[in-house]
């Protein structure tokens, strides 16, 4: 029998800092993350193909292989293994994003030859995921805050763990106990709207088998403990680089207190799950090209000053474009590719932009979105 488990679950995390970063092709310099010869890739979901987290997995089958990070790229850090055995644990992972979306989406599968998942506690094979979407960098822990000592335990809990930067000790499967333990005070960043999870398996404590965790959670630059209220989103957008890890925790001894068999890390770094500085980089890619029109029309704007009703608009495009065509319906067109518009009388206006290029064109409209009192 196959046994499904819907969960809530979410993402947090908050700004302090800003981190240059100079990307030359996959190469990152001058950044505290580590592995910085290498980014891994977030993949973009088009908006007509958003996985849905149900624990079926052909909706990742759009993915190309390159995106897949498995057990070959993680290091077991505490010398209990010299090399990844696939026979014993095998893991797969994949990560998306949705433009638009301030949510990262990710689909983990998981070979194992002894689940270990009885016990109500923290003895669980786990999936620890720490993002730091805006590399505020850092320690995000309490016990490495920066005035420890200064500050009471409490204090530097409350205000501190978890709120620039998250971690989500996801439990494999959760079976009588929340899907995760957000290490953190903000305890509602890991329900729903700002997360959810699914697990697909077939398997009882101490058996083998195949794991399917199917999530997504919402990064934070700010998440307290006080709730989200003033909590803060990450944004995300095309070609931003993030700070993201995780560590698959396997034990294979369930009745033997917390000794594991094993912490195979994505960072070299094993006090990663406390320290931002130590995450990876991974870049939210742009589509792939085989999703992409060759030309397709977009546009935002924005009212300057509504009492003398200007408006500027911003040219959003895609595909190579050699001419721009805009109506402010009012009997008045541009041909800038951002222009700035000042209105003669209050109204209601369609707008309309049209796009050139060697692929031909390409109409967007809004209707009565510019509207000016």
């Amino acid at each position: 029998m196959i046994r499904v488990k819907r969960l809530g679950s979410m993402m947090h995390r908050l700004t302090t800092t800003f981190a240059a970063v100079f990307v030359t092709g996959f190469v990152i310099t001058g950044l505290g993350l580590e592995r910085t010869n290498t980014v891994f890739k977030v993949f973009q979901f088009p908006p007509d193909k958003i996985p849905r987290v149900d624990g079926d997995t052909s909706d990742w089958e759009i993915v190309p292989s390159d995106y897949v990070i498995g057990t070959d790229q993680l290091v077991e850090d505490s010398g209990k293994h010299a090399a990844a055995n696939p026979t014993n644990l095998d893991v797969r992972v994949r990560v998306g994003w949705v433009k638009g979306i301030n949510r990262l989406y990710f689909l983990y599968e998981a070979f194992d030859d002894y689940w270990d998942f009885a016990l109500p506690g923290l003895h669980n094979d786990t999936f620890e995921v720490v993002v730091d979407a805006d590399m505020s960098g850092g320690p995000l822990i309490e016990r490495w805050h920066p005035a420890k000592g200064i500050i009471s335990p409490r204090e530097a809990y409350f205000s501190f763990q978890s709120v620039h930067a998250q971690n989500y000790h996801i439990f494999t499967p959760a079976e009588g106990k929340d899907w995760c333990m957000f290490w953190g005070a903000a305890q509602w960043a890991k329900e729903l709207p700002y997360a959810n999870a699914v697990y697909k398996y077939n398997f009882k404590p101490g058996e083998g088998g195949k794991l399917v965790l199917e999530f997504w959670i919402t990064p934070f630059d700010y998440a307290g403990a006080e709730g989200p209220g003033r909590a803060v989103e990450s944004v995300l957008y095309e070609n931003k680089i993030i700070g993201l890890c995780w560590a698959v925790i396997d034990y294979d001894n369930v009745n033997s207190g917390t000794t594991n068999n094993g912490f195979w890390n994505l960072s070299p770094k094993h006090t990663m799950y406390g320290n931002a500085s130590e995450l990876v980089p991974f870049k939210l890619m742009p589509l792939e090209p085989q999703f992409r029109k060759p030309l397709l029309a977009k546009w935002s704007f924005k009212v300057i000053d509504m009492d003398r009703r200007v408006v500027a608009f911003n040219d959003e495009s895609e595909g190579i474009i050699t001419a721009w065509k805009w109506d402010f319906g009012d009997g008045t067109t541009s041909t800038n590719q951002h222009p700035i518009h000042v209105y003669a009388e209050p109204g209601q206006y369609t707008v309309v932009l049209e796009v050139e290029g060697p692929s031909g064109t390409s109409r967007f409209s809004r209707v009565w979105d510019v509207t000016l009192k």
